[in-house]
């Protein structure tokens, strides 16, 4: 088993300051702001927070990298716990401007321009957790993964449910990168109608199961799929719902 550099070896000055928290605030200072960070109790030389001014958001966090000399982040929003922001850099005078940017409650593509290494994920801000709003979000993070990805089946397949109404309407997801529905939200998911799965050369799978058991069909466009897959669906499929409301009741069941 291969074993990772010490920590202090690899973040001397982190050390010499006692936590990675104390560090990021001391960059800050610095570069003239200030920047409230929370240091990791279990891990002071590997993570810290920072809190965000957007009750929306959830604290960002601040990671160090175990292999080499690296820093993370990742920032959340607070309904379903689905990254908004993430990115990697070897400076931390940039993560601490992504840190000032985030508590600050800049609009996420200013964030994306206060430190460009940050990568926006195609997610946008829901403050009310409206589920049809989050729907969309989802959507857009979806079509931005597929536009990055060298895989143009996945893309197309992506593209082509999008522009189906009646897939378009329902929360999507994917397990294994194979596309899968819901009618609530995250956290709690309610599954509806078959899987599409993508593969190399042009080939599209429709089945009851995500691993491809209980095949439906098989396609060689990506439209001939959706079209396989919308076939299957329930009628009469509402609005999207909040999975986080679902959750609840689970709760309140089992209590």
């Amino acid at each position: 088993m291969a074993k990772h550099p010490d920590p202090v070896v690899l973040y001397p000055d982190i050390a010499t300051r006692g936590s990675l928290g104390v560090a990021l605030q001391a960059v800050a200072e610095e570069g003239g702001f200030s920047v409230p960070v929370a240091a990791s109790t279990s891990d002071p030389l590997g993570y810290a927070t920072v809190e965000s001014t957007l009750p929306h958001r959830r604290a960002l966090l601040v990671s160090a990298w175990a292999i080499k000399r690296r820093w993370s982040i990742r920032g959340e929003e607070s309904s379903q716990g689905m990254a908004l922001i993430e990115g990697d850099t070897e400076d931390l005078a940039e993560v601490a401007r992504a840190a000032q940017a985030w508590h600050g409650g800049l609009a996420l593509s200013d964030i994306r321009q206060a430190a460009p290494f940050v990568h926006l994920t195609g997610r946008f801000d829901v403050p009310d957790h409206d589920p049809v709003r989050l729907t969309a979000s989802e959507w857009q993070h979806l079509r931005t993964e597929a536009s990055e990805r060298d895989w143009p089946e996945y893309h197309a397949l992506i593209e082509a449910a999008y522009a189906e109404p009646a897939l378009r309407s329902l929360y999507p997801f994917t397990s294994h990168w194979t596309l899968r529905f819901s009618t609530t939200t995250r956290p709690y998911l309610s599954l509806v109608g078959p899987c599409l799965l993508a593969h190399k050369a042009d080939r599209y799978t429709v089945s009851r199961g995500f691993t491809g058991s209980g095949l439906i069909a098989q396609a060689t466009t990506a439209q001939e799929a959706v079209a396989a897959a919308v076939r299957e669906f329930p009628s009469g499929l509402g609005p999207v719902t909040s999975g986080a409301v679902r959750a609840e009741d689970r709760r309140e069941l089992s209590s």
